[in-house]
């Protein structure tokens, strides 16, 4: 049963020059024939469109199948951005039996249709919700082809899989025997090389979420300051009156190649006004969602603040205490000067701790998704497994395991896809995608 012809926006309803709308799907030329007739392939034509008393000019752009995105007949309207008459034209291809598409119905037709993999189907999604530079250049690494790696394990695990098969089918019969030790040692590599896709992935999905940093301290501990000079604008009042800050500040921003979601909190104290004391009790559900807790101390103080302290030691494997006012002392830890600009310290402790050392730069064409890294983490479990494995043990372990490895290298790349799966990739998408 051929698929039912869609059609959405590709640009945004608002007021613009040129408004672009997308149709898809089987015998297009039929299927417009009341509305234009498509120009040659892949020659951009003027056509007049007339229905229901509206006239319009229009650039026109037809792609036949299977040479198009969706693998389909494509054809691109391109307007004047009203939205009214966007949303008339819309109804009238409704009106000829084009209905509109779902959510990431143009790109999930590509995928079924064999015109992209699941993994540059994710990095498409991940490219057009990118907020900073670093999020972008993330996603367009990870377009296109599959990373190497991914092939590479393939080609080794398949004769392992076949020998391990052949041992659990014939090895009584034909005396085939499986050499443990020798399996262990032939996959050392390919595990070894798990684990530095597993490292980069971890980094990779913290970029691509964006970090999630809690400022918290005394009051005037320097917060919103260095919330300031973090965002790269003047965001926060800073004055040398304590309890300047009354409610939770957020910001979204990148700083030195880290995107971040910057919260600054109100100082933590006992609270006597009304308006404070609301800031502070907002402080413990941010404290919960954050990557990381940045504990400020001038460096002057002696100590961490008591009271302080016990709000934080729920959280203690996700603070980091820094120390400000650098400039006026000399203690250990990480120090600061966040009005002097001297923070290389908190950048190398931001990456130490979020990224595991890496630089962003580093983690271009990792793994990145929630979907894509719980599955690389499946895969380092079986081949630490695989390698671990006893001398003696039956055959039937090992070639367990190698098809669970083979079977997740296949979800990954979306081989072995399910409906779930993508009905949860593609709700993301915008229609005209």
């Amino acid at each position: 049963m051929l698929p039912d012809p869609i059609c959405a926006p590709a640009t945004p309803l608002l007021p613009s020059a040129v408004a672009v709308l997308r149709v898809s799907g089987p015998d297009l030329g039929r299927q417009l024939a009341p509305l234009l007739s498509l120009p040659q392939p892949r020659v951009a034509s003027l056509r007049q469109l007339c229905w229901d008393g509206f006239r319009e000019k229009a650039l026109v752009l037809y792609f036949p199948g299977p040479a198009s995105y969706t693998g389909e007949d494509l054809v691109e309207l391109q307007v004047h951005g009203n939205p009214l008459l966007v949303r008339r034209l819309l109804d009238h291809l409704g009106h000829l039996g084009i209905r509109l598409a779902e959510p990431g119905e143009f790109t999930r037709r590509a995928l079924l249709n064999g015109k992209q993999g699941l993994l540059e189907a994710e990095a498409l999604r991940d490219l057009v919700a990118a907020e900073t530079d670093t999020q972008v250049r993330l996603a367009q690494a990870r377009a296109g082809a599959q990373p190497a790696w991914i092939q590479e394990a393939q080609e080794a695990l398949a004769p392992w899989m076949a020998r391990a098969e052949a041992a659990v089918d014939y090895g009584e019969e034909e005396g085939i025997l499986l050499n443990i030790g020798y399996l262990s040692t032939c996959l050392i590599p390919l595990r070894a090389r798990f684990h530095v896709e597993q490292s980069r992935a971890r980094a990779a999905h913290h970029l691509r979420e964006g970090l999630r940093l809690v400022l918290v301290g005394r009051p005037n501990a320097g917060k919103s300051t260095l919330f300031n000079a973090l965002a790269g604008e003047d965001r926060a009042i800073v004055t040398e009156l304590p309890g300047t800050t009354r409610d939770v500040l957020e910001v979204r921003c990148e700083w030195r190649g880290l995107p971040l979601r910057l919260f600054d909190t109100a100082g933590l104290r006992e609270a006597t006004e009304p308006v404070e004391r609301l800031g502070v009790a907002r402080v413990a559900p941010l404290l919960a969602a954050a990557d990381l807790i940045l504990h400020l101390i001038p460096a002057t103080d002696g100590s961490a603040d008591v009271m302080i302290l016990e709000v934080l030691t729920p959280f203690l494997a996700k603070v980091l205490e820094v120390r400000t006012f650098g400039d006026q002392a000399q203690p250990e830890g990480t120090l600061i000067s966040a009005l002097k600009g001297e923070l290389n310290a908190l950048e190398t402790a931001l990456k130490e701790r979020l990224l595991g050392g890496l630089a962003p730069e580093s983690c271009l064409g990792a793994l990145a998704t929630e979907r894509q890294l719980g599955l690389l983490d499946d895969l380092v479990t079986q081949l630490d497994l695989l390698t671990e494995l006893k001398v003696g043990c039956p055959p039937e372990l090992p070639a367990s395991l190698l098809q669970g490895a083979w079977g997740l290298l296949a979800r990954l790349t979306g081989n072995d896809r399910a409906d779930s799966a993508l009905d949860a990739l593609f709700s993301g998408f915008c229609l005209g995608k």
